[in-house]
This record gives structure tokens, C-alpha cells and sequence, in this order.
């Protein structure tokens, strides 16, 4: 089992920056892979970036170049920094974890952008 929690979210305008955070309740060396999908009301969850286990990233086409997923292991901590925010980036943001063959969800965290 891992818990996780999200924080970091808020209102933002268009053309501004964000980070999110995304803290494990246990090692994260110990999971596959973690990472982010975000959500606008109505709509389906969709993929926006992961971070293996082994520092492999991967990013959808909407927010490859603006943002940046990492880690911190000491602090058992992925974050998302988020560049150049545009408002079709406006969803509620879920940190992800895998671990075995069991994959685990954060609470969300809203990111608004204004235009």
C-alpha cells in the first residue's frame, strides 16, 4: 500500500508557473513508476507525465516542453513544475503510483488558469 498527497495547486494566469507535489508515505524507490494525470469536470482523466523507477520520463504531447516532472528521494517526492500555463490546462491534477500490480491515487489537487 502507498498513500499519497498532493499539494501545490491554486489559480494561476495565463502564462504563469506552478509546482505541484506529490508525497509517498514510503519509499519511492519501491514503486514501478509514479506520476501525473489530470482531470476537467466531465471529461475523462488524461495522462500528462511519469517518472519510472529508474529516471525514464515521459510526457503527453499537450505538455511536453512546458512541463517538468522529478523526484526527490530523500523526501520521498515527486513534483510537477509547471511552465507557461495556458488555460486549457484548468483540471484537478492526480499524483499516481505503481507498485506491483496495484496502481494508487492521490485526493487531486485543482490548478486554475485564468486568461
Amino acid at each position: 500500500q502507498v498513500q499519497l498527497v498532493e499539494s501545490g495547486g491554486g489559480l494561476v494566469q495565463a502564462g504563469g508557473s506552478l509546482r505541484l507535489s506529490c508525497a509517498a508515505s514510503r519509499s519511492i524507490f519501491s514503486l514501478n513508476f509514479m506520476g501525473w494525470y489530470r482531470q476537467v469536470p466531465g471529461k475523462q482523466r488524461e495522462f500528462a507525465a511519469t517518472i519510472t523507477r529508474g529516471g525514464t520520463t515521459n510526457y503527453a504531447d499537450s505538455v511536453k516542453g512546458r512541463f517538468t516532472i522529478s523526484r526527490d528521494n530523500a523526501k520521498n517526492t515527486v513534483y510537477l513544475q509547471m511552465n507557461s500555463l495556458k488555460p486549457e490546462d484548468t483540471a484537478v491534477y492526480y499524483c499516481y503510483a505503481g507498485l506491483d500490480l496495484q496502481i494508487f491515487w492521490g485526493q487531486g489537487t485543482e490548478v486554475t488558469v485564468s486568461s
